[in-house]
């Protein structure tokens, strides 16, 4: 059989040029000794997942702290799968966490195109070559063929696949071939695997350690009908000719790995480094899954931006995921840059990260408290044009009554730091009775109306801006002491049933008037800011709702 004219039979692409041009065009980086080159490498769905964005931290962390390179290629082979614009949400996803790229899609880079569909020409220079060499064969079987190959192996017990006896085109005489070719039939390329499942070896991964790995035997398709190469042909070939040495990747491909191996091997190209991560779980019940991006939220990157997570705190959480020893750094080195934390790729968990959205709660908290009020404005005011109501980003109209807001909220100046926000989504609407057009106050009293009411009228009476704290407070012992309030608290507690309640209770029935809340920052400042005019109106709205 003339395997040349073959090649040139089933792959007519006059673009293909010799082998060694793609060496010469696509040469070894020039880089430090130990310097690791990694990838993104998404297919264009515009999802971007939390594993993404764990995978792309360690990508990053891992080439940077190298001297390498970490870049962006875009895995585009399946056409249906290609949503509009979803490069753009994987750049601005990562981008917001502080993950960018040196090199990729929509950026500039010499080992380029960064779209597979753009590198047609590499593929089947490469796939010409393994037919030239009885490596790789047309395969006309339909899918009604391959349905019942399948059902036949499942009947029997059998691994499934294409390979051995199932295998019904790899020795299809010279004949067959080209009647099938006149006749129109639609084809593809498969490898003509040279494995042996009976052959088995041990294979060091970068995060599991040695592992036992299988030859394969599958004659995996390697271009599709319409020319366009399956992942597997595909990311070997990329690879190589962009210079990657380290791949990390989910467990899920861990199956894979065998093909992969003797996909380089008869490429003729030096394997890179593979790590294959567990994947992020949760735990569900007394069960714990996969986070699920059909079941789970916050499995959604669009999740954290919506809520208005603060991109230090989800980035800090997932650096405890991913390596062991990240928290008791931080404990050390509370103040540094999480860049200054050594990143291992030992210190990958091979048991699955846990995911837990109390401590990223708890670590968003920190963060959130460390920021001054200026940071809090302009990251809340932010989140507010992106994703607030209208009412919300007129929140910010005024910016100097909203840092007086933001300074009481956060306990700026006070003895300690409050740590009441988690995220922006939340803290927006903690504040949102600090602004009469969203001030919706629920009147929950815990003391019949006629006293509520007579305690808000006296306090209206003798309120006085000008007062200082401390004769604010005086004021509201005399308005509880006139109701019979005990403004003794010692009194109050050796005697709790000669008395109504105590002045705190006067001071919560007045806090539920003016903010809707029976929970809240110091009262007095509150109505600081509010001003007077706006506090004598929520006081006489309450009186008037009694």
């Amino acid at each position: 059989m003339d395997l040349n004219k073959l090649a040139d039979a089933l792959i007519p692409d006059e673009n293909v040029k010799p082998l060694s041009y793609y060496e010469e065009r696509y040469p070894e980086r020039n880089l430090e000794k130990g310097a690791e080159v990694t990838r993104l490498a998404p297919s264009p769905t515009g999802f971007m997942h939390l594993g993404n964005l764990y995978v792309a931290l360690a990508n990053e962390r891992i080439a940077h702290q190298s001297g390498g390179v970490f870049f962006l290629r875009i895995e585009d082979t399946d056409e249906k799968r290609k949503v509009e614009g979803a490069v753009e949400v994987i750049h601005s996803s990562l981008k917001y966490f502080g993950v960018e790229f040196d090199e990729g899609a929509d950026l500039s880079g010499e080992y380029g195109p960064y779209y597979q569909r753009q590198r047609a020409e590499i593929y089947h220079a490469y796939a010409k070559e393994l037919i030239k060499k009885g490596l790789a064969y047309p395969c006309f079987c339909t899918e009604e063929d391959l349905e019942k190959t399948r059902e036949r192996q499942t009947e029997n017990k059998l691994l499934p696949g294409y390979y051995g006896e199932f295998a019904k085109c790899r020795n299809l005489s010279e004949e067959q071939i080209y009647e099938n070719l006149k006749a129109g039939k639609p084809y593809v390329i498969r490898l003509r695997s040279q494995g042996d499942v009976e052959k088995k070896s041990t294979f060091r991964d970068a995060i599991k350690g040695d592992i036992t790995v299988t030859e394969n035997n599958q004659d995996v398709v390697i271009l599709k009908s319409d020319g366009i190469p399956t992942y597997h042909f595909a990311h070997a070939i990329d690879d190589h000719f962009m210079r990657t040495t380290l791949v990390l990747r989910g467990e899920e491909w861990l199956s894979s790995l065998p093909i992969h191996i003797e996909l380089f091997k008869v490429l003729g190209f030096r394997l890179p480094k593979y790590g294959h991560n567990c994947s992020i779980q949760k735990i569900d019940g007394e069960t714990r899954r996969k986070l699920s991006k059909r079941k789970d939220p916050e499995a959604s990157l669009t999740f954290y931006r919506e809520e208005g997570y603060h991109k230090l705190a989800v980035k800090t959480y997932m650096m405890t995921l991913l390596n062991s020893n990240f928290e008791e750094w931080m404990l050390k080195f509370p103040d540094k840059p999480l860049d200054e934390f050594k990143y291992s790729i030992g210190k990958m968990g091979k048991s699955g990260a846990l995911f837990d959205i109390l401590k990223l709660n708890d670590i968003a908290k920190t963060v959130m408290s460390n920021l001054s009020a200026e940071e809090m404005y302009d990251f809340l005011k932010d989140w507010a044009n992106d994703y607030g109501t209208d009412e919300q980003k007129g929140y910010f109209a005024d910016k100097e009554y909203m840092l007086k807001v933001l300074t009481l909220c956060m306990g700026i100046g006070g003895k300690k730091r409050r740590k009441d926000f988690v995220c922006a989504k939340q803290a927006v609407e903690m504040i949102s009775y600090f602004f009469d057009g969203s001030f919706a106050p629920n009147y929950a009293y815990r003391f019949d109306n006629a006293t509520v009411k007579k305690i808000l009228s006296d306090f209206k009476a003798a309120y006085a801006y000008a007062d200082d704290c401390s004769a604010w407070f005086d004021k509201v012992k005399a308005v509880a002491a006139a109701s019979g309030f005990a403004t003794d608290m010692k009194a109050y507690k050796a005697n709790p049933e000669n008395y109504p309640g105590n002045v705190s209770d006067a001071a919560e029935m007045l806090r539920i008037a003016t903010t809707g809340l029976s929970n809240t920052p110091d009262l007095w400042t509150i109505m600081q800011i509010l001003g007077e005019e706006r506090t004598l109106a929520r006081l006489e709205k309450a009186v008037s709702a009694l």
